[in-house]
């Protein structure tokens, strides 16, 4: 099993920059890929962005250009640098991980708010 845990959320201002991270423990030699998604008020989650283990990736087109995902194996954890916030950003954001033949629990998520 993988446990997630997100952190780095908070409160910006329109126009400024975040950084999640999401630390994995467990089995993580058997993780294929993790992903960001996001959850605001209201709405369904939606997929954020995603890095395989050979470090391939792929972003909703509503975060292309400002947001980066990345990974540190070192410190099992995955980062999303996220730039030029916007005020539709603002969500609760969760990662999750996925091997061949499994999906991890969703972690509590972080709180991201970015005012106008």
């Amino acid at each position: 099993q993988v446990q997630l845990v997100e952190s780095g959320g908070g409160v910006v201002q329109a126009g400024g920059s975040l950084r999640l991270s999401c630390a994995a423990s467990g089995s993580i030699f058997s993780i294929n890929r993790m992903a960001w998604y996001r959850q605001a008020p209201g709405k369904q989650r939606e997929f954020v962005a995603a890095i395989t283990s050979g470090s391939s990736t792929n972003y909703a087109d509503s975060v292309k250009g400002r947001f980066t995902i990345s990974r540190n194996n070192a410190k099992n954890t995955v980062y999303l640098q996220m730039n030029s916030l916007k005020p539709e950003d603002t969500s609760v954001y969760y990662c999750r991980a996925y091997g061949s033949s499994w999906t991890s629990a969703w972690g509590q998520g972080t709180q991201v708010t970015v005012s106008s």
